[in-house]
């Protein structure tokens, strides 16, 4: 028996993840009776359950799917993505909201809607990826996924798992006793960091996000202000938390570094790597076109993975730096026109006292002509 849940569209983004062309993902928010977390669904994956549902049901869905715009596109007319949006919405919720089961029973309809299975400890970790796979999938986006309160507290306790994960690595590695040990739990560690850290960002901008409509006096954003102080603090010891993870970790590659392993053999130095270039080869000294970026205590014992991770943490880390500057500039240029407004209705005025002295000018020479020819 499938649980009941609440369905909703709030929101949509654009995304050129896996094609040339620009297309539109649907957010779709599900509550459930312990969780909620979001799925994300282009128009092409409607229409592939649409025709799954129909072919396995006789009768059709309890409400009509939103046709096809073979004229325009969603990714370049926000009226019609909208339209389109409020569509999907209420055809979602006409066939969980039906009285008949018989739709939501398909395995299609779980299928689509990433619905858990039976069983506590695997629905709840396939819960964590889905959260995790859609907070990397939103990119610089991802702060519209955090806005919502039950999506938060979901992203905020997987936060909290990889800050766990880290230190339990951290200490595997302090207890390791070969250098292959170190490293893959240095490596694991440093992985946990840089995922905890792209959460902490995106839970950040959640959190501004829903402080703004708390302000507004929007009543969607369902949270009050003492539940947001209590939620910035828990980001705030969270973020300290890390800060400390992440200095523990650096220590424990320097002590790995200078340190000698269970053999005796020395750690590897300056020298054994500049071995690895070769006998007799020289650098030059200078700045050199082409020269591997020398490894730094962030990125040294990251893999792959990691390092486009710390990658798009620092990218979004910047164009967050540069909104803030475009709100700078665009306050200054708005102060900038304000000024020059005033500074024109401040000449108009002067242009106008200037008339209007050249005028009793004019009136004072004629009565004086007057008095003259009277006397």
């Amino acid at each position: 028996m499938a649980p009941s849940l609440e369905l909703s569209i709030p929101s949509t983004s654009l995304s050129t993840a896996d094609s040339s062309k620009p297309y539109t993902l649907y957010n779709i928010t599900l509550c459930l009776p312990l969780r909620t977390f979001v799925v994300q669904k282009r128009y092409s994956d409607f229409v592939s359950l649409h025709q799954s549902l129909s072919s396995i049901i006789p009768s059709p869905p309890p409400a009509p799917l939103p046709a096809k715009s073979w004229f325009k596109s969603t990714a370049s007319s926000p009226e019609l993505t909208e339209e389109r949006r409020k569509g999907l919405e209420a055809y979602l919720r006409a066939i969980a909201e039906n009285p008949d089961r018989r739709w939501r029973e398909t395995s299609a309809w779980r299928s689509f809607l990433n619905l858990p299975s039976t069983g506590g400890a695997s629905s709840a970790g396939s819960t964590r990826k889905e959260l995790v796979e859609a907070n990397q999938r939103l990119g610089g986006n991802a702060g519209l996924l955090a806005s919502d309160p039950g999506v938060w507290l979901d992203l905020h306790r997987e936060m909290k798992g990889q800050l766990h994960d880290a230190r339990l690595f951290l200490g595997r590695r302090d207890g390791a006793t070969t250098a292959q040990g170190q490293y893959e739990a240095g490596a694991n560690a440093k992985r946990c960091l840089v995922k905890a850290a792209g959460l902490i960002g995106n839970l950040e901008e959640g959190l501004k996000i829903l402080g703004e409509g708390e302000k507004r006096g929007e009543g969607g954003s369902r949270i009050g202000a003492g539940e947001l102080r209590r939620r910035r603090d828990l980001l705030g010891s969270a973020k300290v938390e890390r800060e400390g993870l992440e200095k523990l970790a650096v220590s424990l590659a320097v002590k790995g570094q200078n340190g000698k392993g269970e053999n005796g053999g020395a750690g590897a130095t300056a020298q054994d790597k500049n071995a690895l270039f070769g006998p007799g080869v020289s650098r030059p000294s200078g700045r050199v076109l082409g020269a591997p970026v020398p490894e730094t205590d962030k990125t040294r014992q990251l893999d792959n993975e990691g390092v486009v991770q710390l990658q798009r943490q620092l990218m979004q880390d910047q164009d967050l730096d540069v909104e803030e500057l475009a709100k700078i500039v665009r306050r200054q240029r708005e102060m900038g026109l304000a000024i020059h407004g005033e500074l024109e209705l401040q000449n108009e005025m002067l242009d106008r006292v200037d008339k209007d002295v050249d005028r009793v000018k004019g009136k004072i020479d004629i009565a004086k002509k007057r008095v003259s020819k009277i006397s």
